[in-house]
Formats: structure tokens, C-alpha cells, sequence
């Protein structure tokens, strides 16, 4: 699933990559991942998000995912985003560049505007921010699934952190990081599922993050040969 992702999606491979993928559902028809990777590639971009509603410029550090994740409230919708605009390479933007978007959702339409409209702050005080604080606490203690959640809770108040730059991209990362580390050492103890709904958490906040991409692909694979023998 990383290679086809990052080698084949994110750099606008369509064709190929929906190829790739029919065959990885073929030996994973359960992975609900792949399932809706590949929907954003055959689903109508238009008939699925409707009419453009407004434009953006894209600003340092977003990307589709951030985007997806601002206004459709999901940053795994990132191919279907770049299809609606008509991208052949989803991981290029650039400063400046103009994004059509369509009305937000239910949920995502409030927060967007927050995000934008919200006065400058500073960052250690913000809630978004208090709330990663608690997650990487949280972590601290062991308690990785309890982060996780933690962290969900912030970027639900502030999706805009999935673009941020300094102390809270760095929690961030920290976070994600070590909850990636805690799945590889129940994989490698082979427990399964808990590694894999743990990197199933991991993937929710960062949809791009290869390394879990990657051992969650594994997992499942060997999930699936042990339940052959």
C-alpha cells in the first residue's frame, strides 16, 4: 500500500494505481483503506463533492490532505480533492496557487471558518495546542491509545495543526511517531490486531504516513497467512 500510494497515486499514476490496487484487494478484500482509495479514483469528482463553492490559495505547508482534511473534514480524501482540480500530480502545490473547493460539510464548514477567521494567538495557549500538550503526556505514561484520542480531539478543534510548523507539528510527529514504534513492537510480538487498529488510529490523523502504511500492509498479510494454517 506505500508504494502505491507514494509511487503511484501522490504522483498521479491513476490508471496504474487503480490497477494496483484492484490486485491488493484481491488478497486484502477487507482493507477498508483500500476500499476508499480506490472509490476517490473511479467515483465523478463533481457528481461526489458538487459544485466549486469557492477558490483558495494555497499558503506555506498545505497540501491536498490539509485541505481535505480543513473542508471535507477527512484528510484521506486528498485523491479526490486533486481530481476535482483536475491535478495529474497530487503531491505538487505550490504558494499561490489557486484550489477550487466545494461547500464544506456539516461539521468541517464551521471549523474552516474558525480557522481562517480566528484572530492570531499565541500558539502555547491555544486549545488545539493544550490538547496535543495532554496527548504527548499522555504518551509519556504509556497510555498510547489515549494520545491518539487526544490528539483526534485537537485537530477536530483546529484542522488547520495539520499544516503547522514548529512546537505543534513537532508533537505532532512525536505522537504519531511513537504509537508507529509501540505497533511495530506488538507486530513483531504478533499481535496482530492490536498493531494494526493501532496503526489504523496513526493513519487517521496522518493519512500519508508511510511507515504505518507500510507495516499495517505487512500485518495484514501475515494476519491473513495465519489464518490459512
Amino acid at each position: 500500500m506505500a508504494w502505491i500510494v507514494n509511487q503511484q497515486l501522490q504522483h498521479g499514476h491513476y490508471e496504474d494505481g487503480e490497477r494496483y490496487l484492484r490486485r491488493f484487494l484481491e488478497a486484502h478484500p477487507d482493507d477498508h483503506a483500500a476500499e476508499a482509495l480506490l472509490r476517490q479514483l473511479t467515483d465523478d469528482p463533481r457528481q461526489r463533492l458538487g459544485p466549486p463553492a469557492q477558490v483558495h490559495v494555497v499558503q506555506a505547508g498545505e497540501s491536498f490532505s490539509t485541505l481535505a482534511k480543513r473542508y471535507l473534514g477527512d484528510g484521506g480524501e486528498f485523491l479526490i480533492l486533486a481530481r476535482y482540480n483536475g491535478s495529474d500530480d497530487p503531491s505538487r502545490l505550490w504558494v499561490g496557487q489557486k484550489v477550487k473547493l466545494p461547500k464544506a460539510r456539516a461539521g468541517a464548514a464551521s471549523v474552516a471558518m474558525a480557522t481562517v477567521a480566528k484572530p492570531s494567538a499565541d500558539p502555547a495557549t491555544t486549545r488545539s495546542q493544550a490538547l496535543q500538550r495532554e496527548s504527548l503526556s499522555l504518551l509519556r505514561t504509556g497510555q498510547e491509545t489515549l494520545a491518539l484520542a487526544k490528539l483526534e480531539s485537537a485537530l477536530k478543534e483546529d484542522p488547520g495543526l495539520a499544516s503547522d510548523t514548529g512546537d505543534a507539528g513537532s508533537l505532532r510527529q512525536q505522537v504519531v511517531s511513537a504509537c508507529h514504534e509501540r505497533a511495530i513492537v506488538l507486530y513483531r510480538d504478533q499481535k496482530l490486531a492490536p498493531a494494526i487498529a493501532l496503526w489504523d488510529r496513526v493513519l487517521e490523523i496522518e493519512p500519508g504516513y508511510e511507515p504505518a502504511i507500510a507495516y499495517r500492509a505487512r500485518a495484514l498479510e501475515l494476519q491473513r497467512r495465519l489464518k490459512q494454517l
